[in-house]
């Protein structure tokens, strides 16, 4: 079967999905909540409700921030604002964010269609297992040459999840991933600007238009994924069918990584590698990171003006974290900062290379202190993570944004698996 059939009937099975999966995915459900609502004042957000406000519409499910809209209108409104912030879950098989490409899409079907609390999760797991394989089909072809995996291969999963919500059935899944191949979109050369979250929007939004489309009786090529002219072929995909291997009984998602500092994710390993080093900025000669190649053309920015582009650039956040810049924190990162004097001069000392025996989840860092010695650190994302340590971390993370009280609430929300309409009106305070 090519990857069109395996998906959709991977959509429409059981879920068998073992009790430690399920239990990551709803950490990443708290992990989406909390870094939802904390961008609800970001200004891509407020462009976002306005432009849904305007446009108007049924009132089928709920913005974050406030407001109601049409469910395809709150995939994207959702979708954006939840990774306005850069601060969501990032799996590194093929280097996207399944959260904020799939949970807005299954949010907003769950609150329009009226689906129970496990539904939702249960789709939002497979939707976001479906979007990884989906982008390990598509490969690091598609990723490299410019395409935003999160936008692309987020979308497939968006379709999954909604598609399985709105009970359709093997033709029209299948009719609904044909339509989503061609609505597929998203570009990394928008990083470091609002129309990098809003790719997670497009993920999210294309999704549920393609499934409402196939209920209402669209037709489409059904091999629009793999067939000639199609996504994988046309967008530089490697076809990787091997990478639906034990789908439905090996579950790739259940090494998701969850964002521990406030930055592009390519960063956190060089960040976690200096945090085991012991030095003072006055010490610093030089910093020399080595880092995957792919990396170079996402989070290499030499010199940001803004607090955005911060959060994509090795030489601004080590200055950051030497300087005693707390990167966890969203205010951190700021116009004002990559200004400042005593950063711009640590950030001159900053040197990034490529590296090919260095994993995408990897950093080796070195740092030259005036005395003429090297400190030397390395870092692994990869490195497993147990599950209480995970808890406690998006616990904390979670906290730090919504405050104490909040924070329990959008937990006892999850884990209760509350109705989509009773977490819908939590994000829409």
């Amino acid at each position: 079967m090519g990857i069109s059939e395996t998906l959709a009937e991977f959509a429409l099975a059981g879920c068998d999905a073992p009790d430690e999966v399920g239990a990551v995915a709803q950490l990443s459900l708290i992990d989406w909540m909390a870094v939802g609502i904390a961008g609800a004042g970001e200004p891509v957000a407020d462009v976002l409700r306005t432009f849904a406000a305007e446009e108007g519409g049924a009132e089928q499910a709920t913005l974050i921030g406030g407001g109601r809209a049409p469910a395809r209108m709150a995939a994207l409104v959702n979708g954006t604002i939840s990774h306005a912030l850069d601060y969501d879950d990032t799996h590194f098989a093929h280097i996207g964010h399944p959260s904020v490409g799939v949970i807005p899409a299954a949010l907003a079907v769950a609150e329009h269609v009226g689906a129970d609390g496990a539904a939702l999760q249960e789709a939002g797991l497979i939707g976001m297992e479906a979007s990884i394989r989906a982008g390990e089909w598509l490969g690091r072809s598609h990723y490299q040459v410019g395409f935003h995996q999160t936008a692309t291969a987020g979308a497939v999963g968006a379709t999954v999840a909604a598609g399985r919500l709105m009970r359709l059935d093997f033709a029209q899944m299948r009719t609904a991933l044909g339509l989503v191949a061609t609505r597929a979109s998203g570009l990394k050369s928008q990083f470091g600007t609002m129309a990098k979250p809003f790719n997670a929007g497009l993920s999210a939004a294309n999704g549920v238009e393609a499934a409402l489309l196939a209920r209402l009786g669209m037709e489409a090529r059904l091999e629009a994924l793999e067939g000639p002219l199609g996504l994988g072929p046309t967008h530089h995909g490697e076809g990787n069918d091997a990478a639906l291997a034990g789908l439905g009984e090996i579950w790739r998602f259940e090494t998701v990584s969850h964002k521990f500092h406030a930055c592009c994710h390519g960063l956190h390993a060089v960040l976690e590698a200096a945090a085991t080093l012991d030095v003072t900025p006055n010490e610093i000669a030089a910093i020399r990171v080595e880092t995957h190649p792919r990396w170079m053309s996402v989070c290499n920015q030499p010199a940001p003006q803004t607090g955005l582009g911060a959060k994509f650039s090795y030489a601004t956040v080590l200055p950051m974290h030497f300087l005693g810049r707390d990167t966890a924190r969203l205010e951190s990162y700021s116009d004002a900062l990559c200004a400042e004097p005593d950063l711009v001069a640590l950030r001159r000392r900053v040197a990034v290379s490529a590296a090919e025996d260095v994993g995408e989840g990897q950093a080796r860092l070195e740092v030259e202190l005036a005395s003429g010695a090297i400190l030397r650190a390395f870092h692994d994302l990869d490195a497993p993570l147990p599950l209480e340590a995970r808890r406690a971390k998006i616990g904390a993370k979670a906290a730090s944004l919504l405050g104490l009280a909040r924070a329990a609430r959008v937990a006892a929300l999850v884990e209760g698996q509350a109705a989509p309409a009773e977490i819908a009106a939590e994000l829409g305070k």
